[in-house]
């Protein structure tokens, strides 16, 4: 995912957490709140020791981030997303996180036609 397209400051994470909306499923919580600032989404992961080891957490952390980049078209492009792996996604394939991370969106209203 380009540098453009990441939430990285803990300032951004905590104006989203506080004032953003969310909408879960069993893999995932979506936090999300509007900015007008940039012309295009920004994306968080985050995924907790809970998950697994390092290695675990990255390699969700990589197949999430691929998904979004394949339906970034799909995105609105005028909001900031932070996503929460939960424990079930680490044992998931990649077809079944991408199946989950768009039903989590799509729960959110925020997923347009392909």
């Amino acid at each position: 995912m380009e540098k453009q397209y990441r939430l990285a400051r803990r300032e951004d994470f905590n104006k989203i957490y506080r004032y953003g909306k969310s909408a879960a499923n069993h893999q995932f919580v979506l936090y999300y709140y509007p900015q007008t600032e940039l012309g295009h989404f920004r994306l968080g992961i985050s995924a907790s020791k809970k998950i697994g080891n390092a290695v675990v957490r990255n390699s969700v952390r990589r197949r999430l981030k691929e998904i979004v980049r394949m339906n970034a078209d799909r995105f609105p492009g005028n909001f900031d997303y932070i996503v929460i792996v939960r424990k079930p996604a680490a044992d998931m394939e990649y077809a079944e996180l991408e199946k989950s991370l768009l039903h989590v969106f799509r729960k959110a209203g925020l997923l347009g036609k392909k």
